[in-house]
Order: C-alpha cells, then structure tokens, then sequence
C-alpha cells in the first residue's frame, strides 16, 4: 500500500495539481495532508475548494497548520505580531482574511490538531509543526538528542511533519521515525520543485520504505499569479517560488 503526504501548500494550485498527477501516476491509495492550505499562495480559495474535492472523493487525512488556525479567526493582535516578524506575511494574512468567506473560516478552525492512524500494526502520527507545538520547527541535520526530546512521549512508530518546507528524516534511539515531508506550494529551495513525501507498506510484514519526490510544475505560471494578487509584498513572494534563498521573503 502507497501513502502520498502532502504538506504546506499555501495556496499553490499549479503545483498541488503537478503533485496530485504523481500520486495518481503513483497509486498512492491514501494521502495524508499536514497542513498550511492556503496562506501566501496564488489561488488560496481554488486551492480550498481542490482539497474539500479532495476530501470528498479520496481517501484523504487532514490536520490544520498553523497559518490555517490563524486565517480561521483574523486578529489585528496576529496582524500586528507579525508586522514586527516579517511585513510580507502580515500581508498576505490580511490579504487572504478578506478573500476567504465564514464557511472557509470554519472548515480551516474545524480541522484536528493532529491525528493518531494505524495501518497494518505500523501506529503513524501526524502533526504539522512537532507533536509539542504547531508552529515547531524540525529541519534537516539536526542533532537527534533534540529529535528525541521533541517526540518526547510520543508512542507513534512514524510521525510526519511540515511546517519549515524543508524535506527531511530522521531514526532515533527509540526506534521512531520522524519525516518532514517538505512543501508543495513553497519549497524553502533554490530549485523551485514541489516535494512530498510517499510511504510504501509491504502489507504481508509491515515493513515500509519513505521516500521524497522532487516535481517539476508551471512555476513560472504560480508566480505570475501570486504577482497579479497585488497586495503588498506579492512580488517578493512570487520571486520566491523561482527561487528561495530564504525561508520568508525579505
């Protein structure tokens, strides 16, 4: 059985649609969707009413991210917070807060935190930024004692996250397995490729395989859009999708 897990989309048609052509291509029987839908992305309602598609005729398991739980009730305290972090994002917080209608709102607050699945005796968990908090951050070539004391507590075998839009994994002294799934929508990469994650289970021995998957999308369509939204910054984050030098605009 193939699981394809999906992250941080951000609003990023183009590239959700590249990537769910792979899972089919694929046949991942499942998806799993860790959060972050619409936030700073070209088209954050198509993308919210792809993924209610999504959740109506697939086999599809999804938590909210932290930009979904902050777009699900705007707050000037949220806005005024992150003008001080980066202006781009307040932005684009406030852009998206307006374009997205109460049923929106509702659907992204009602969204659960995390989710706790088994497959085949393989216990998998699901959180966005960590088990702790939403908004962690787990990246690639960190030390593993500090894996082990974010997964503290935990009794899952698998625990995929998002959240940074960096892939990665990691195998720690208890035996669990932490994958960031990476981002579809806005990949913190140079090359300007969407990335998910698939997970292969041998169902006869519950072994399994993870890997990640680089693909190519019509990017220069994505930023070109993102551009014509015109709210302030929108040009910062539309140079990003061709490349990201940095995790946020600048």
């Amino acid at each position: 059985m193939k699981i394809a897990i999906i992250s941080d989309i951000h609003g990023n048609l183009d590239a959700l649609n590249s990537v769910l052509d792979d899972i089919t291509k694929e046949n991942c029987s499942k998806i799993f969707c860790l959060g972050d839908l619409v936030m700073a992305g070209s088209e954050p309602i198509e993308t919210l009413n792809r993924i209610r598609q999504l959740i109506n005729s697939q086999d599809f398991y999804i938590i909210q991210g932290n930009t979904d739980k902050m777009l699900s009730v705007f707050s000037f305290d949220t806005y005024n917070k992150l003008i001080e972090k980066n202006k781009v994002m307040a932005s684009a917080y406030l852009a998206d807060s307006k374009l997205l209608s109460n049923e929106d709102k509702e659907f992204l607050k009602n969204l659960p935190e995390e989710l706790n699945l088994e497959f085949f005796g393989i216990k998998i968990l699901l959180v966005h930024g960590s088990p702790r908090k939403n908004d962690e951050n787990i990246y690639p070539n960190m030390p593993i004692k500090q894996i082990e004391e974010i997964i503290n507590g935990t009794e899952a075998n698998i625990i995929f996250c998002g959240h940074t839009h960096m892939p990665c994994g990691y195998q720690t002294n208890t035996e669990q397995t932490v994958v960031n799934a990476g981002s579809v929508g806005r990949p913190f990469s140079e090359t300007p490729n969407a990335c998910y994650a698939i997970m292969d289970i041998n169902e006869s021995d519950s072994t399994y395989n993870i890997k990640h998957k680089l693909i190519e999308y019509n990017v220069e369509q994505a930023s070109k859009k993102i551009e014509q939204r015109n709210f302030e910054g929108a040009e910062k984050l539309a140079k990003m999708l061709i490349k990201a030098t940095s995790r946020y605009p600048e």
